[in-house]
């Protein structure tokens, strides 16, 4: 396998673990409404998804949820609840220190623009690895797995297609990395993200 100038990874559920529940129970704490009210505002009315795909601002969705929770939600209580619902996958960040030294580091993944532009205080342990490249479905208007949104990342980045090395936990995500004409791979562990990055002689091979 060829050797890539970029690894570009999604973020939940690849070099993080995330869960709903404690996002919806911090943000509930500091904002004194109900857990499942939180959850109805900001899942079940489509509000996540909307600022997924740029069609509402950070500001925006702090004024849509203040207006359907009756209560102030500022952006601190969004991002300390954002950053609950967070854990590293095990040994990522040792990962990502043998990697930076010898191959370029990027995130694309489908969320709003307030990750894309806070991310240090949503995720301070992966903030130095990925610093001005982490970008967002919401600042493309577009979502993977469709493949416009690889290639106008990597116009970002000015790398190539071909140059790139893509990970998703979603199958149909790499699958559309790969239509983008990326290389790509579907993550399932730390040991086979491991592999395939050896795979790619971008790391040793385990014994």
């Amino acid at each position: 396998m060829r050797r890539p100038a970029l690894v570009l990874f999604d973020l939940d559920g690849v070099l993080v673990h995330y869960e709903h529940a404690p996002r919806v129970r911090v943000l509930a704490e500091r904002c004194g409404a109900r857990p499942e009210s939180v959850s109805a505002a900001l899942f079940d009315s489509g509000l996540e998804r909307e600022a997924d795909l740029g069609r509402i601002d950070t500001d925006g969705l702090l004024a849509t949820l203040s207006a359907a929770l009756g209560v102030p939600v500022t952006l601190e209580d969004c991002l300390a609840a954002r950053a609950a619902a967070m854990l590293p996958m095990p040994g990522t960040t040792a990962l990502l220190e043998q990697l930076a030294g010898s191959v370029q580091l990027a995130v694309l993944t489908n969320n709003g623009l307030m990750l894309r532009d806070h991310f240090a205080a949503i995720c301070p342990a992966m903030a130095p690895f990925f610093e001005g490249r982490v970008f967002c479905s919401a600042q493309f208007a577009l979502a993977k797995p469709q493949p416009d949104i690889y290639r106008r990342c990597l116009a970002e980045l000015d790398v190539a297609p071909a140059d790139a090395l893509f990970f998703d936990d979603k199958p149909d995500n790499a699958k559309g990395a790969r239509r983008a004409g990326l290389m790509a791979h579907t993550y399932r562990s730390p040991a086979g993200l491991r592999a395939h990055l050896a795979d790619h002689h971008l790391l040793e091979p385990t014994a």
